[in-house]
């Protein structure tokens, strides 16, 4: 299994947002723990960036993206996937964006609060809170 990580849930850890940081963090500790291997889509970086900059300033931007990579990878957006997601119809071109970056690499779950917003995507749309309680206790994997 890899899972994409929303850009949602990963600016409710970066700005501390409650009350959803908590299975937010519980949720990126437990697949680090699974070995899991985490995406984040390239569009998501600058999203991060230029959202975590505003509330937070740049040192703080870049500190955090840069910790954020020791244990996220980053699935690449290219031409193909912008013109797939061109087509794609739903209300969010950056969801389209993140869908097939995620088809791209081979990605099955997206991890999201927005779920309603990934419905018909083809990848099993989960919340953090709903990823955690369908972990099997002894999962490697």
């Amino acid at each position: 299994m890899k899972v994409l990580i929303d850009t949602n849930v990963i600016l409710d850890i970066a700005l501390n947002r409650k009350p959803f940081v908590g299975h937010a963090v519980l949720f990126i500790k437990a697949a680090g723990q699974r070995m899991i291997p985490l995406f984040m889509t390239a569009t998501t970086v600058t999203d991060l960036y230029y959202i975590i900059r505003k509330e937070k300033g740049k040192a703080i931007a870049l500190s955090f993206i840069e910790e954020l990579l020791q244990f996220v990878d980053v699935a690449s957006v290219d031409k193909n996937i912008v013109m797939e997601a061109l087509r794609l119809e739903v209300p969010d071109f950056e969801d389209a964006i993140q869908v097939y970056s995620a088809k791209q690499a081979a990605i099955t779950v997206i991890v999201t609060r927005n779920e309603n917003d990934f419905a018909g995507s083809g990848l099993d749309v989960q919340s953090p809170q709903s990823f955690l309680e369908n972990l099997p206790i002894d999962s490697q994997a």
